[in-house]
């Protein structure tokens, strides 16, 4: 590329003092999803669905940041293992800051456009890969298409959506969705979306893709709270396994039929499973209830403005009402990036960044 700067290759990288060490596996990553990942592309948007205020991002160097987090996202943290800096948030990357990624997520988000609309102002699924084609327009006029395509189809791309298709869709009483469908047909339509908006995606360039899963969402503080028997609710749980079965479902048939794909499959709620079985062994103790929240599991109403949170944080498995810790969020990181196939199918992100 002679005088000019490929992708991956920018000299001074945003976020460059707070990770990326090591050398880097891929040019870039690139994210979508919701505000388990979301780094702040909410923080202008005329949204109830924003984290831009303390005690958000209290152990996040500079403070509040836009993350649903204590601290760092699983997204960053897997940023920091491939070997990048911090990928900055689409509304405030610009020039050189995308070459490393971009991050698109946004919180109350879903695969459909109209799950959220409880919280007004979110960048649905269509719209966040319309913005990633933003991103690759501008690179392209400035690096060229060839180096671009090439530079493209090494890169990772990190999905997580489907969390807001049930939460702030499906079991939202002003929405009518739940009278239309029941869960397997719900599954379907969604994973119907998914697919059509993954090949979106590809058609553009991606070639390596990370898909997560949904989690245990019965079980988190929002859900509890709801529930008089202060325990994870099984029929959230069950409403929610059709979908991770279709993913997978999906994964496998996307890898047959685009040449060159790779998608993998983070099994968060076997994750969350193990975690929530085993959780003393992992160094928590508290896994009923949000680090910063009100009322019944600190759940009924989630962190607010300069809130007091727990003190020992780092023994919470919640942050919030509906959010893990920066300490769950860097130990499934950590598992995505180095695990084996009962929780990253069919390889790790460390093996798919080496093809």
């Amino acid at each position: 590329m002679n005088d000019k700067v490929a992708l991956g290759q920018d000299g001074d990288p945003v976020g460059s003092t707070q990770g990326g060490g090591g050398r880097e596996m891929v040019p870039a990553l690139f994210i979508f999803g919701d505000s388990l990942i979301d780094n702040g592309n909410n923080n202008n948007l005329p949204s109830f669905a924003k984290a831009n205020y303390y005690p958000y991002g209290i152990d996040f160097n500079g403070g509040p940041t836009g993350r649903f987090s204590n601290g760092y996202t699983m997204v960053d943290e897997i940023a920091e293992l491939l070997g990048l800096p911090l990928i900055p948030a689409y509304s405030e990357a610009s020039g050189a800051q995308v070459l490393h990624g971009v991050n698109y997520a946004s919180a109350a988000a879903g695969i459909l456009d109209i799950t959220g609309r409880n919280f007004v102002g979110r960048i649905p699924f269509d719209q966040q890969i319309r913005n990633f084609q933003n991103t690759l327009d501008q690179v392209t006029d400035n690096l060229g298409a060839s180096d671009v395509s090439n530079a493209i189809a090494r890169c990772i791309f990190f999905v997580g959506m489907g969390s807001n298709d049930y939460l702030n869709n499906y079991l939202m009483p002003n929405y009518n969705t739940k009278n239309q469908y029941n869960a397997q047909q719900y599954a379907d339509l969604l994973v119907s979306e998914y697919s059509r908006q993954l090949t979106t995606l590809y058609n553009l360039g991606a070639r390596k893709f990370v898909l997560a899963g949904l989690g245990r969402m019965g079980c988190i503080p929002s859900i509890l709270a709801q529930n008089q028997m202060d325990r994870c609710s099984e029929e959230v749980n069950q409403l929610v396994m059709p979908f991770n079965a279709n993913v997978k479902t999906m994964i496998n048939n996307l890898n047959a039929n685009l040449p060159g794909a790779r998608f993998t499959f983070i099994d968060i709620a076997h994750m969350f499973e193990d975690l929530l079985t085993n959780y003393r062994s992992y160094g928590f103790s508290v896994i009923d209830r949000g680090c910063c929240g009100i009322g019944r599991n600190g759940g009924q109403i989630t962190c607010l403005p300069f809130q007091t949170p727990c003190a020992n944080r780092e023994e919470y498995v919640f942050w919030d009402a509906f959010h893990p810790t920066e300490a769950v969020n860097i130990m499934f990181g950590r598992k995505a990036f180095y695990g084996d196939q009962s929780v990253v199918y069919p390889m790790n992100i460390q093996q798919l960044a080496s093809f």
